[in-house]
C-alpha cells in the first residue's frame, strides 16, 4: 500500500480538489483507493456525501487515530491512500508527512501562495519524506506558470513536471459528487490529471 499526503498551509490551496481527482484516476486505474480526510472543513468528505459511486472510501478522521486508520486502509486491500490535510496547522501536517511514501504540495501561481511554500517544505524536509510540489490552477493563456515555476526553484524542492489548470471542470464536477474525468472525460482536465496520475504512479511504484 502506498500512502500520498497532500499538504499545504494555505488555504484553498487546491488539496481536496487534487486528492479526490487522483483518488479517481486510481480507481478507474482499477487500484482500490481510499481519501483519509484529516481536515476540519472535511471537504473530501462532503464531496463524498455528494456522490451516488461508493468509491472511493473517504474516512473522515483526527490525526491521532491515522495510524489506525492507516492499518484498517492496509487490512481492507487498499492499493493507495491519499491523505487530505488541513491548512494552518502544522502538527497535522507533520502527522501526514510521517506515514507518507511521498508528499504533495500543490500551490496555486499567486505570490500569497507561494510565500506559505517554505514552511510546508520545512515541514516535508523534517519528516524525510520524498516531496514534490504541484502547481495547480494556472492560467491557460499566460506565463504566470513559467515564472512561477522559476520563482520556486531556488527552494530547492522538486517541481512535477506537470500542472493543473484553471478550468471549469475542476470547479463544477465536484458540486456534483464528481472530478472532472466523470464530468469531462474528453476534456483539458481530465487529460491533465491522467497524466499527473501517472507521474505519480512512477514516483512511488504503485
Amino acid at each position: 500500500m502506498k500512502i500520498i499526503s497532500i499538504l499545504s498551509q494555505k488555504g484553498g490551496a487546491t488539496k481536496t480538489s487534487l486528492a479526490i481527482h487522483l483518488a479517481v484516476a486510481a480507481i478507474y486505474d482499477g487500484k482500490e483507493a481510499m481519501i483519509i480526510d484529516l481536515d476540519p472543513q472535511a471537504s473530501a468528505t462532503k464531496w463524498k456525501d455528494l456522490r451516488e459511486k461508493d468509491t472511493p472510501v473517504v474516512i473522515s478522521a483526527q490525526a491521532s487515530r491515522l495510524v489506525h486508520n492507516l492499518q484498517t486502509a492496509k487490512d481492507a486491500g487498499a492499493d493507495l491512500v491519499i491523505i487530505d490535510t488541513a491548512p494552518h496547522s502544522d502538527s497535522i501536517a507533520a502527522t501526514a508527512a510521517r506515514n507518507s511514501d511521498l508528499v504533495l504540495i500543490p500551490t496555486r501561481c499567486s505570490i500569497l501562495d507561494m510565500q506559505t511554500l517554505p514552511s510546508t517544505i520545512d515541514i516535508a524536509t523534517f519528516a524525510g519524506k520524498s516531496t514534490s510540489i504541484v502547481l495547480t490552477a494556472v492560467p491557460t493563456r499566460e506565463t504566470i506558470g513559467q515564472q512561477a515555476r522559476e520563482a520556486i526553484e531556488p527552494l530547492g524542492i522538486e517541481i512535477c513536471p506537470h500542472t493543473t489548470g484553471d478550468r471549469a471542470a475542476y470547479k463544477n464536477a465536484p458540486t456534483l459528487g464528481l472530478v472532472a474525468q466523470e464530468y469531462e472525460p474528453r476534456g483539458k482536465a481530465a487529460e491533465e490529471i491522467n497524466i499527473l496520475y501517472k507521474w505519480i504512479c512512477n514516483k512511488v511504484i504503485l
